[in-house]
């Protein structure tokens, strides 16, 4: 008896281990594939970081139907390694992304890949109406299923009429939603990564980057 008790218990331990042990990411340099994808698209002449400064990182991840999948990344190399830990918490908190693809698979188009509800990094843009490079150019931020989480105007509304439902944040209205100081903000800020949530005036929800901004 006292067997079996031991033996369900040894299951029940094996059934009840953290999904981080499944965790699995690399990093490595831009290849010449990726190089193909990217050039004159969201990399192109006037970028302010080399290609050799960006590193190419795929994470495993959550999708919304609880299957694994594993995504792809464009980020600076100084900032690989945050995000590699960053997707590790995400992944062991299991907090769901749609789906993880370089923005050039929408053309380089912020809009479109919002539309498609993409988790993307890098991507050489100015901010928006200014001429001031984005913290995406640099391969410093990362925007994270931007449908539930969305730019919202100081009056109120955003751009994605699919988010507007997710314009008021007092609960969540999906699993995917970020609130202020729930787990995956602060699976950010462990690393020193700032939230858009807590911008002044306009807020974006879908917004982490290495320096706040």
């Amino acid at each position: 008896m006292r067997r079996i008790v031991l033996l369900a218990a040894a299951l029940l331990a094996l059934t009840a281990a953290p999904a981080s042990a499944a965790y699995r990411y690399s990093i490595s340099r831009i290849t010449p594939s990726v190089k193909a994808r990217i050039m004159g698209s969201s990399y192109h002449r006037g970028c302010p970081v080399p290609l050799r400064n960006l590193r190419y990182v795929r994470v495993r991840y959550w999708d919304f139907d609880h299957h694994q999948r594993t995504g792809e990344l464009i980020v600076n190399r100084d900032a690989s390694g945050d995000i590699a830990r960053i997707f590790r918490r995400l992944y062991a908190n299991g907090y769901r992304i749609r789906r993880m693809r370089l923005v050039d698979a929408y053309g380089a188009s912020d809009y479109r890949s919002i539309e498609a509800d993409n988790t993307s990094a890098f991507n050489c843009r100015f901010v928006d109406g200014t001429n001031h490079w984005s913290n995406h150019a640099y391969g410093r931020a990362v925007d994270l299923n931007p449908l539930e989480n969305p730019y919202v105007y100081a009056n109120g509304t955003t751009s994605h009429p699919r988010s507007r439902k997710y314009v008021n944040r007092s609960k969540r209205r999906h699993r995917a939603m970020i609130l202020r100081g729930d787990k995956t903000v602060r699976a950010f800020a462990a690393e020193g990564w700032g939230w858009g949530g807590n911008f002044s005036g306009a807020r974006d929800y879908q917004h982490f980057s290495a320096d706040g901004r």
